[in-house]
């Protein structure tokens, strides 16, 4: 594949797979992150020896096959980062999927290669994950729709696992009503839906941002405000972003290690710099530090519940537009850990959060998000297709 491809796809050899003439997302193609089984396809998980050691796949995730269900056609495997333990896109192995809204700039991670193929054209959506923010990053730095749903709301059976706690099933899309036919889809029914959102704003999760991109998100929410009129801000402190993050890294890092450490310590796969780094470090996380995590969880999610109530936050998604491809690791690494202050909440709380594309700064893309209470998920997607009708 050249260098000026978008380099989203893996390149395997195409196998047809079986779809429905007709349904509720006939006519539309999709690609899936390459954590999900396909039948005829091998997973390989952004890493050559888990692609080596796969095998062809005998099996469908329930997931992909409710798309095809409904009349999507499958297009192909999309990147991903080794593992999904990571955030920036890049893959030492097979390259980075080029950002389409902003080609000289990353495309965000773990879901970098659903996120190039939806922002270049290839397809009209894309199945991604999200465990500490990997739908929601690169929806946010390729200008598309995205979600990280509530906790389980969508199956992950057949899908490679990072961090059982924490991960979760999502999908892109370019356009609004796309966007929302797929979470008819995969979504079905909110056990909690709202028709006239309460919306609210909590200015401290702003203020993590820097000025120019808190004045790149002013526009947006005046047209979040005039459609749904403007945010009144909470009346309590948010709960501690700070306090949050390295318990949201020690469950993280433990997670991850019972996910994928096993196989690490059996085969020794070369892993990149910054992912082989990540695990390393997650091994060493100690049993009283996630105790200890868990324990912030539950009362960290008690106290956004009590803060958030019935009601809609606006937030934002990333403190700013993706950093340039020729960024330096250590400044990719700085972005990735000020993100997860802001991606972590819903993260911990369990809780489903919707990205829009109706910002940008310096010509890219730059993400304002909705989120609620767990169960909530479709009427937030329904939410976000108002906004951009």
């Amino acid at each position: 594949m050249s260098s000026s491809s978008p380099n989203a796809l893996m390149p395997y050899p195409w196998v047809d797979v079986a779809y429905a003439e007709s349904g509720s997302l006939a006519g539309l193609t999709f690609a899936v992150k390459d954590l999900f089984d396909v039948a005829g396809y091998p997973t390989g998980g952004g890493n050559p020896l888990v692609l080596a050691t796969s095998g062809i796949k005998t099996r469908t995730a329930p997931t992909v096959q409710r798309l095809l269900d409904a009349g999507a056609r499958f297009i192909g495997k999309a990147q991903t980062n080794e593992m999904a333990f990571s955030m920036s896109g890049k893959n030492a192995h097979f390259g980075t999927p080029v950002n389409g809204a902003a080609p000289d700039r990353i495309p965000g991670g773990s879901s970098s290669g659903s996120a190039s193929a939806v922002s270049n054209g290839l397809c009209d959506f894309a199945l991604g994950t999200d465990t500490g923010g990997s739908v929601r990053t690169p929806a946010s730095y390729c200008g598309l729709f995205g979600i990280r749903p509530t906790h389980g709301r969508i199956s992950l059976e057949l899908c490679q696992p990072l961090c059982e706690s924490l991960d979760t099933c999502g999908f892109f899309a370019r356009d609004a009503k796309v966007f929302e036919a797929v979470g008819r889809c995969l979504l079905g029914e909110d056990q909690y839906p709202f028709e006239v959102p309460k919306l609210v704003v909590a200015r401290e999760l702003f203020d993590l941002l820097p000025v120019a991109a808190r004045e790149a998100l002013a526009p947006a929410l005046e047209q979040i405000s005039s459609v749904y009129g403007a945010p009144i801000p909470l009346e309590q402190p948010f709960p501690s972003l700070e306090d949050a993050y390295w318990p949201f890294r020690y469950i993280q890092g433990r997670e991850a290690w019972e996910a994928q450490g096993g196989f690490i310590e059996r085969h020794e796969p070369v892993l990149g710099p910054d992912v082989a780094e990540r695990f390393q470090w997650s091994r060493g996380v100690t049993d009283s530090q996630v105790s200890e995590a868990r324990m912030f969880r539950e009362h960290f999610r008690q106290a956004v519940s009590t803060v958030l109530g019935n009601r809609v936050l606006v937030l934002p998604t990333v403190p700013d537009i993706a950093p340039l491809l020729t960024a330096h690791e250590q400044e990719i690494e700085a972005t990735r850990q000020l993100s997860h202050r802001l991606l972590s909440i819903a993260v911990l709380c369990g809780t489903p959060q919707v990205t829009l594309p109706l910002a940008t700064k310096d010509g890219a893309p730059l993400g304002i998000s909705l989120m609620a209470k767990a169960g909530t998920d479709l009427s937030l997607v329904k939410m976000a297709a108002g906004l951009a009708l």
